[in-house]
């Protein structure tokens, strides 16, 4: 049955219950005041008096005038019921419908019911908030998917120019060529390693440890220190103890990206960066350009580059801070871009915080 039919039949049901309550409680009320025999004396002197039963008599009068009445009311209820159903489940009727145009591949629509505020209502604006971010969601994946099909295609193109070059001049300088396409290769292999670990932080594909962040953070700066070196950068790591669980190997990699951007997106000479780390959340700032809040909220999208989309020696893939985004979700925590006043960025990313127990605790 569906689920008309079966309120519409409870609706019934209580209606006839109720209808013989009160034929019920009608009854014992006669019964209760009208006696069993009732003496009647006739006023024609022709006639004789006599004694009649009055409680027959009245059921004979009362019972097919009440079953008339449980009729009335068993087409009344069925009939009110199967109105009253279906008014109580047009809203559900349109949420239905909204489910399969969403099946279809339509997320789109919304149901934006009207009406005062029910339980109805409330799933209506919960289905239609689920549509939107299920819609933001599969039109940033394919965005992603676009992109990294952009960024995948690059290299093999050149990989291929420089291979038909070779075949067409097997004389040539074959070093150079082969240099190239070792360059192309690893550039590569860093785009697929980072689509992997990409997939990784947002899948949480990781066994969680008690981590500490100073750590990782003074074993990021001095894997990256030669490199901030020969760019003429000065890295400052400052901080206390910052209890995490986690991935180590992801929260490092996630330090690792902070700080070789903010290398990397630096002054050409004479630049700055400081790492600090205190209060369940890891801070990396550096010197740099003006970045205005647009260019800001742009560089957490996969495939961004500084303020835009600009290759240089060591401009990496373009999913450094997207990795570091996704890392940051993994673990429950957030991630804050903001432009610093004298140029250049600051990046904060904020963990849930792990009490650490005192003494004889």
């Amino acid at each position: 049955m569906s689920v008309r039919l079966k309120l519409t039949l409870s609706y019934t049901g209580f209606l006839l219950l109720a209808g013989a309550l009160l034929l019920a409680a009608v009854w014992v009320f006669l019964l209760r005041y009208v006696p069993d025999r009732a003496l009647l004396i006739s006023a024609d002197p022709g006639m004789q008096g006599g004694v009649f039963p009055v409680r027959s008599a009245l059921l004979h009068v009362f019972a097919p005038r009440a079953a008339a009445v449980m009729a009335v009311l068993l087409v009344f209820g069925l009939v009110g019921g199967w109105l009253l159903a279906g008014r109580m489940l047009a809203p559900l009727t349109r949420i239905t419908e909204a489910t399969r145009t969403a099946a279809s591949g339509s997320l789109a629509h919304r149901i934006r019911l009207e009406g005062r505020w029910d339980e109805f209502r409330e799933l209506a604006d919960a289905f239609d908030t689920m549509l939107a971010r299920l819609e933001a969601q599969v039109a940033e994946q394919q965005r992603f998917a676009a992109n990294a099909s952009h960024e995948l295609r690059t290299p093999l193109a050149i990989t291929q120019a420089l291979l038909d070059v070779a075949r067409q001049d097997p004389d040539g300088a074959g070093g150079e060529v082969v240099d190239r396409l070792h360059a192309v290769n690893a550039r590569a292999i860093e785009l697929t390693e980072a689509l992997l670990l990409l997939s990784r932080a947002d899948q949480r594909a990781f066994t969680p440890e008690r981590v500490d962040l100073s750590l990782i953070a003074e074993e990021a700066t001095e894997t990256l220190l030669p490199f901030a070196e020969k760019r003429g950068v000065t890295i400052e790591t400052t901080g206390e103890l910052t209890p995490a669980v986690g991935s180590p190997a992801l929260l490092l990699q996630m330090t690792t990206n902070l700080v070789h951007n903010a290398i990397v997106h630096n002054l050409p000479q004479g630049g700055t960066v400081w790492v600090t780390t205190g209060g369940g959340q890891l801070t990396v700032e550096n010197t740099g350009e003006t970045l205005s809040p647009h260019d800001v909220a742009r560089m957490v999208e996969p495939f961004e580059r500084g303020a835009g989309r600009v290759r240089t020696d060591h401009g990496g893939v373009g999913l450094g801070l997207a990795i570091v985004r996704s890392v940051a979700e993994a673990h429950d925590g957030t991630l804050a871009l903001q432009p610093r006043a004298g140029g250049g960025l600051r990046v904060t990313v904020r963990l849930n915080p792990v009490r650490v127990p005192g003494p004889g605790q």
